[in-house]
């Protein structure tokens, strides 16, 4: 399975959720894309009688991810390279998430992720 996408992969942003299950439907395991719906996928299918087996550090912790946290608010991750330390940071404490609304001038870290609203259909 590795060796067939791998010509196929360009970054964590871009990848394909990918799910790789036995022959005997025993293991649903997300190879590629935990974040970006492959652990969703594994879910679905461990209802055919797959075991999930979820391995990106927040799912396996029963944390919320940036990029989970992003998608239940309709919002697209700005500086996506922020995930990996904000990430580390929910395995560990509650992180706050601010709302705030323009016009406005914000300033920000590079380990504070920045989510920015999807327009609605209507709205473009």
């Amino acid at each position: 399975m590795v060796r067939d996408i791998a010509p196929l992969l360009d970054n964590k942003w871009s990848d394909p959720a990918v799910v790789v299950v036995d022959s005997n439907l025993n293991f649903a395991i997300p190879l590629l894309g935990g974040h970006h719906g492959a652990n969703e996928i594994a879910r679905k299918v461990s209802e055919l009688g797959a075991v999930p087996v979820l391995t990106t550090a927040t799912e396996v912790h029963g944390k919320p991810s940036v990029e989970g946290i992003a998608d239940r608010l309709s919002c697209e991750i700005f500086n996506k390279e922020s995930t990996v330390a904000v990430n580390c940071a929910l395995l560990d404490q509650e992180i706050e998430i601010l709302e705030v609304k323009g016009p406005r001038i914000v300033v920000v870290d590079e380990d504070v992720s920045v989510l920015i609203r999807k327009r609605q259909e209507t709205e473009k």
